[in-house]
C-alpha cells in the first residue's frame, strides 16, 4: 500500500463535514438526522463542548505541553486556553460567516456569494506551540464545516494524541464520527503525503520557512491550496521618547519567553542611540534576574530549549555573531545543569546587514543595534526576509500612523509600545514576505477554509442578453 493510502482513507458522506477520514464509516452516522448536513450555529455548538472539555483538563494538558515541549507550566496552560478562547470565538463566527447579496445590473436577478467547506483541511504544527496553532485551525475549520486531519510535530506526539482524544469524545457524544478530526504521527514522510496528496483540499502548515517553501512548491504542483506560518525575523524599535519602564519588560519577554522559540520572538532590538547604553545596561541588569530552572517550577520564568540540535544552531549563532563583529554583553553559553539549558543572550555592535542579524537562529539570541533616524529604522526593520512581527515604542502620534501606514512596518503585526509576542486570537494572525502570507485565527480569516461561489438568480421572465442579441 502506498504510503499516501496508509493515512488518507477518506470516505465521501455527508456527515457533518462533507469529508468522514475512516474506512468504515457507521451507517447510522450517515444517515443520521444529527449528522447529515448539520448547520452552522450546531457546529459551533459542538465547538462550544470541544472548549468546555478542554477547559475541564487544562491544566494536565499545560502540564503535558510543558513535559514535552519544555516551555513553563504557566505557558503550557496559557497555550490550552488560547484553544479554549479560539473555541468561543468559532462559535460566534458560526452565527456570522456568509456573503453579501449584491447589486445587479440586470432588472430581476439576484446577485449573491456563497460560501462553502473546502472539504478536507490538513494541520501541520510545530513543536513550540504543540496545542494552539492546531485549535485556531481546527475551530474554525470545523464551524466552517470542513474535517481536519493533524500531524503534529514527532516530538510532541503525546499531548497531539491527548487532544485527540478529547475532541474524538465530545464529537461521537454528538453521533458525529470521532475520525472527523483525525491524528497521523511521523516525521517528514508524512508531511510530503500530505502535501501531495490531492484529497486534501487545504494543507495549513506551521514551520521553518526551508520546509514551508518545499511545502509550498508540492501543493502548488497539484494546484492545491496552502497556509503558510512560517519563520519571523522581528524587530523592536525605540525611539528616544519612549517609555522605559514599557520597553524594558516588553524586550525581555519578546526575546526571552519560550526561551527564544517563538515565531514571534523578537530577535533584533534597534535603540535610539542617544539612550543605547542606558537601555542595554537596564536590559542586561533585568536579565540577570531571569529565573531559569525546572519548567514544572512555579518560580521559573525560563526553561530549557527543546532540543540539543537548537543548542548547538545556538552556540553556532553566538560565535558566529562574534566572528562578525558582535560582543555578547550577558548570557552566551551552555548552563551546567541537565537539560537543554542556554544562558539568555544579548548581543551589541553588529551593523543592521550583518548576516547573522539577518539569520532567524530559533533561541534566545538578541541583537542589539544602534540607529539615528526614523527612515532608516523602518528601512532596517523591513530589509530582512521575513515579515511576521514589529513594534515600535515612541509618544510621537505622527511616528506611529507613519510606522502603521504604506511607507512603515511591511509585517503582519505591526505594534505599538507593545513586544512582537502575545497576539490575540481576535485578530488575523501571520505574516508577509517568506512568513508565508498565510492568515489564521480572527477578523476573516476562516474564508481561507471555504471556497466561494458567485451566484447569479434569474427569478424574472426575462433573459438579457449581452450585446442586444435577439432569438426571433
Amino acid at each position: 500500500m502506498r504510503l499516501s493510502e496508509r493515512f488518507f482513507s477518506v470516505k465521501r458522506c455527508v456527515c457533518m463535514v462533507y469529508v468522514s477520514l475512516t474506512p468504515h464509516c457507521p451507517e447510522n452516522y450517515c444517515s443520521s438526522p444529527v449528522s447529515n448536513m448539520i448547520p452552522a450555529p450546531k457546529r459551533g455548538e459542538i465547538v462550544r463542548q470541544i472548549g468546555d472539555a478542554l477547559r475541564q483538563k487544562i491544566k494536565v494538558l499545560g502540564s503535558l505541553v510543558s513535559l514535552e515541549m519544555g516551555k513553563i507550566f504557566v505557558e503550557g496552560v496559557g497555550e490550552v486556553q488560547e484553544y479554549v478562547d479560539v473555541c468561543d470565538y468559532a462559535v460566534g463566527l458560526s452565527r456570522m460567516i456568509g456573503g453579501p447579496i449584491l447589486p445587479s445590473e440586470r432588472p430581476g436577478h439576484a446577485l449573491i456569494e456563497q460560501w462553502n467547506p473546502v472539504g478536507l483541511v490538513g494541520i501541520i504544527t510545530a513543536f513550540n506551540f504543540p496545542v494552539a496553532v492546531y485549535g485556531w485551525n481546527s475551530a474554525i475549520a470545523m464551524i466552517c464545516g470542513n474535517a481536519c486531519l493533524w500531524k503534529g510535530a514527532p516530538t510532541t506526539s503525546l499531548i497531539s494524541v491527548a487532544v485527540t482524544k478529547i475532541i474524538a469524545k465530545v464529537l461521537e457524544d454528538n453521533r458525529v464520527p470521532g475520525a472527523v478530526c483525525s491524528l497521523v504521527c511521523g516525521g517528514a514522510d508524512i508531511g510530503t503525503a500530505m502535501a501531495r496528496d490531492e484529497r486534501m483540499d487545504l494543507l495549513s502548515f506551521t514551520g521553518s520557512t526551508k520546509v514551508g517553501k518545499q511545502v509550498a512548491l508540492m501543493v502548488q504542483e497539484r494546484f492545491g491550496r496552502s497556509l503558510l506560518e512560517l519563520g519571523g525575523n522581528n524587530a523592536i524599535i525605540v525611539f528616544e521618547d519612549a517609555d522605559l519602564n514599557l520597553v524594558i519588560p516588553s524586550a525581555l519577554f519578546a526575546a526571552v519567553g519560550t526561551a527564544g522559540q517563538r515565531c514571534t520572538t523578537a530577535r533584533r532590538l534597534f535603540l535610539h542611540e542617544s539612550i543605547h547604553d542606558e537601555v542595554v545596561a537596564k536590559l542586561a541588569k533585568a536579565y540577570a534576574q531571569v529565573r531559569i530552572g525546572d519548567p514544572w517550577d512555579s518560580d521559573t520564568l525560563y526553561g530549557p530549549l527543546h532540543t540539543k540540535e537548537a543548542v548547538k544552531m545556538f552556540l553556532d549563532a553566538v560565535e558566529q555573531a562574534k566572528q562578525q563583529g558582535g560582543s555578547v554583553v550577558c548570557g552566551g553559553k551552555v548552563i551546567n545543569r541537565p537539560g537543554n539549558y542556554v544562558e539568555p543572550t544579548i548581543v551589541t555592535g553588529l551593523p543592521h546587514n550583518a548576516p547573522i542579524v539577518h539569520t532567524e537562529t530559533f533561541a534566545p539570541i538578541l541583537y542589539v543595534l544602534k540607529f539615528k533616524e526614523e527612515e532608516e529604522v523602518f528601512a532596517w526593520n523591513n530589509e530582512v526576509k521575513q515579515g511576521l512581527s514589529s513594534s515600535i515604542f515612541t509618544k510621537d502620534l505622527g511616528r506611529i500612523f507613519r510606522w502603521l501606514g504604506p511607507k512603515g512596518s511591511d509585517c503582519g503585526i505591526v505594534n505599538v509600545n507593545i513586544p512582537t509576542s502575545g497576539a490575540e486570537i481576535g485578530g488575523a494572525f501571520g505574516g508577509e514576505k517568506h512568513t508565508g502570507g498565510g492568515r489564521e485565527s480572527g477578523s476573516d480569516s476562516w474564508k481561507l477554509y471555504m471556497r466561494r461561489s458567485t451566484c447569479t438568480i434569474n427569478y424574472s421572465k426575462n433573459l438579457p442578453l449581452a450585446q442586444g442579441i435577439k432569438f426571433q
